[in-house]
């Protein structure tokens, strides 16, 4: 088994009175791909933001390459955050600038590049995600999709180790869903990234998934590969793989 490049221990995190994060522990090893399964609420997204320090724990320790993110402020995490790219639900791409602008703004803020070589890179990182002709469209130009591949290409510009997907295929349909599967696939062989992917997708988890995480009351009820899954005796989890009603939902 590859080597644990996270390891978070005792991960709590509560909003007012409501628990959300209850004392997980787990790790995520170097070059996999490990999604994170829940229902709505159950905090999945919360878990994605912990892992780059986007917010603090409550309790626990979240331990990336033998660094505790948890106890850096936030100028100290600027450095870690070039290793660990986010692609965000909505993309959130600026709306002001054109696709190669969007690509080139990481490079410019952080890399120290010529605008000569920004240039090249921002076409690498185009052609990555197989996007060809479209430096100079603005993102109000583009469909849902090319929105997402044009997200993930900026959040490969610095080349990280790890890119956190929030929901990658929310809002698109079922062929466009399955093209970004392939392209995080081929990001995560081709460039040795290890890749979490929080979604709802079950199509998408099983393109894409080394191991599953299911996320229910703060905890994980499953954690383990698709194997393991297919014949787990977890009652939730299984319903939520089978497309069932839990009995207190039907109730």
């Amino acid at each position: 088994m590859a080597e644990a490049l996270f390891q978070i221990r005792g991960l709590t995190k509560k909003y007012g009175n409501r628990m959300v994060l209850e004392d997980l522990d787990f790790d995520i090893h170097r070059g996999e791909c490990l999604v994170i399964l829940g229902r709505s609420g159950s905090g999945k997204s919360v878990t994605l933001r912990q892992l780059n320090g986007l917010e603090k724990p409550d309790a626990g320790s979240i331990v990336f390459d033998g660094i505790n993110l948890s106890e850096l402020e936030e100028r100290e995490l600027f450095p870690l955050r070039r290793r660990i790219a986010m692609l965000f639900q909505s993309g959130a791409l600026f709306d002001s600038m054109n696709v190669f602008d969007n690509v080139a703004f990481p490079l410019r803020e952080h890399s120290g590049q010529s605008e000569r070589e920004i240039a090249d890179t921002v076409r690498q990182k185009l052609e990555k995600v197989r996007l060809k002709d479209v430096e100079r469209k603005m993102p109000s130009d583009l469909s849902g999709g090319m929105k997402k591949r044009v997200a993930l290409a900026r959040s490969l510009a610095l080349d990280p180790e790890v890119v956190l997907f929030d929901e990658p295929t929310t809002g698109l349909d079922p062929t466009t869903s399955a093209t970004i599967g392939k392209l995080i696939n081929s990001v995560q062989k081709e460039l040795g990234v290890t890749s979490v992917v929080v979604t709802h997708d079950l199509a998408l988890a099983r393109e894409v998934g080394d191991r599953l995480a299911y996320l229910s009351g703060g905890r994980f009820l499953f954690l383990g590969d698709w194997a393991a899954a297919d014949r787990t005796a977890e009652t939730e989890f299984a319903n939520f793989l089978a497309g069932r009603e839990d009995a207190e939902d039907a109730a």
